[in-house]
């Protein structure tokens, strides 16, 4: 009899073993499959990161070579208003005017329309379109901006050259 409770005691500890064994390799394999999902997550996170770093490099390649540009382009406005304002510290308007004031309005009609237009084009607007009334010019001889008696030129834009052709 006690080599029948033996055989049941030792059968009771080979089956507790085995279960404890296949209760293992279960964690086991569920921990491997867990963790197998989690790296295919962290790569593909990794991939987005990458992607996302790779975006911000050429934003900032593209953003500082735009910048470089307003910079020339503030550079060009700056030294076109300081020629502007050695321009009008030239000029005596108030003698010009008392003189002559419809060749002064002419002339001063004629650059506000060149810089309305030009105000349109770099805005996107259609520089052809007609000019507002208000700056219309006159018909009763008020002239334009390139009408200057002496054959000097007072114009205020810079963006033509100014050619004299003689005959």
């Amino acid at each position: 009899m006690i080599k029948v409770y033996g055989a049941i005691v030792l059968l009771a500890l080979l089956g507790g073993v085995a279960w404890t064994a296949k209760s293992y390799y279960v964690s086991t394999q569920n921990t491997i499959a867990q963790l197998r999902d989690n790296n295919a997550k962290l790569e593909v996170a990794a991939d987005i990161a990458q992607k996302s770093v790779e975006t911000l490099q050429d934003d900032m390649e593209r953003l500082a070579s735009l910048n470089k540009g307003l910079q020339e382009d503030l550079q060009k406005a700056e030294a076109y208003g300081d020629e502007l304002r050695q321009k009008l510290s030239k000029l005596d308007l108030v003698v010009e005017a008392l003189r002559d004031s419809k060749v002064l309005e002419g002339k001063m009609n004629g650059a506000t329309a060149n810089l309305w237009r030009d105000f349109m084009a770099d805005t996107g607007g259609n520089s052809e379109r007609p000019l507002p009334n208000w700056l219309q010019q006159s018909k009763a001889g008020a002239g334009n901006q390139s009408s200057d008696e002496s054959g000097e030129s007072s114009d205020t834009s810079s963006s033509t050259p100014q050619s004299i052709i003689t005959d």
